[in-house]
C-alpha cells in the first residue's frame, strides 16, 4: 500500500473555512489539491489523523478523494503577500498531506439533502470508530460532487493521540459526541452493517496504513523514543477498539433512538 508523492508548484488560494488555513495548490503532475500544512494547528498529529482516517475509510468502501503526500518548498512563500501565509508555508517546509481537489463540489446540506440509510450507517459507524468529532451539522465535512457524497477532513479524528496517557484504556471510549453526527438520523442500518465493516478492518490492513506515516511525523512531542513504538501504539489502539463489545456502536444506536 502506497501513496503518491507530488511537489507543490503554485499556491493558488487559501480555504479560510478551517482554523488551520488549508489551501488549494497546484502540483508538478498538473493536478490541484487541498493541502493540509504540517506547520498549522495541531501539526503532524492532524496530518496523521487525516492519513489514517482517510485511508481506513477507503478500505471500507467510503468515498474519499485521493490522498497524496506533498513536498513543499519554502520558496513558494516569496510570491505570497499575506505574512500569515508566508509563515505557514515556511514552517511547513518538507512533506505535507493533501486531498484531490473536487472542482465545483458543494457542501452537503443536511436540511435539503438526504442520504441512503446504508451509506449513512457506514459513515456514522466509521466516525464513531475513529472518534471523529468533526462531522456535525455546523461543519459536515461532506461534499456533493457529481451527485455523490464525498468524505473530507479527518484531521480532528483519533483525538486520543493528543494525550497518550492510558491510550489502550481510552480505546474503549463510548464516544458520546456521536449524538451530534450530521447523518445520525439517516443511519437506520447501524447494526446490519457492523460485521461487514469489521471484516474489512483487519489488523494487517490497519498496520499497512499506519506504516504509511512518514518517519518525520513521528515521535515528536510524544512519550515514544522510537518511531516503531509510536506506530505500534496506533495499531494497538485501533485493533483494541475493534474488539467486542463495540460500545461506540451501542452509543450510536442509543443516541439515534433518543434523537428520533
Amino acid at each position: 500500500m502506497n501513496l503518491r508523492t507530488v511537489t507543490a508548484t503554485r499556491y493558488v488560494t487559501p480555504l479560510r473555512e478551517g482554523g488551520s488555513l488549508p489551501a488549494i495548490v497546484e502540483a508538478d503532475d498538473e493536478g490541484m489539491y487541498v493541502l493540509k500544512f504540517r506547520g498549522a494547528g495541531q501539526g503532524e498529529k492532524s496530518l496523521i489523523a487525516e492519513l489514517i482516517g482517510g485511508e481506513l475509510a477507503r478500505v471500507v468502501g467510503l468515498p474519499v478523494p485521493e490522498i497524496v503526500f506533498v513536498e513543499l518548498n519554502p520558496d513558494l512563500a516569496r510570491t505570497e503577500p499575506d505574512p500569515e501565509i508566508q509563515d505557514l508555508i515556511r514552517s511547513s517546509s518538507g512533506l505535507n498531506l493533501a486531498l484531490d481537489y473536487l472542482p465545483s463540489s458543494v457542501t452537503f446540506d443536511p436540511i435539503a439533502g438526504t442520504v441512503d440509510p446504508h451509506l449513512a450507517s457506514q459513515i456514522v459507524w466509521f466516525d464513531a470508530f475513529i472518534t471523529n468529532v468533526d462531522r456535525t451539522p455546523r461543519n459536515a465535512n461532506l461534499l456533493m460532487w457529481h451527485r455523490n457524497l464525498w468524505l473530507i477532513d479527518h484531521g480532528a479524528a483519533l483525538y486520543f493521540h493528543h494525550t497518550w496517557t492510558n491510550y489502550l484504556q481510552r480505546s474503549r471510549d463510548r464516544f458520546p459526541a456521536i449524538k451530534d453526527h450530521v447523518l445520525l438520523r439517516f443511519a437506520a442500518e447501524l447494526e446490519t452493517i457492523e460485521q461487514t465493516m469489521i471484516k474489512q478492518l483487519t489488523p494487517e490492513t490497519i498496520a499497512q496504513i499506519v506504516d504509511l506515516i512518514p518517519e518525520s511525523w513521528l515521535v515528536q512531542n510524544t512519550p515514544f523514543e522510537q518511531s516503531d513504538r509510536h506506530r505500534s501504539a496506533y495499531i494497538e489502539y485501533l485493533v483494541t477498539r475493534l474488539e467486542q463489545p463495540h460500545v461506540f456502536l451501542e452509543e450510536a444506536i442509543r443516541a439515534r433512538t433518543l434523537n428520533l
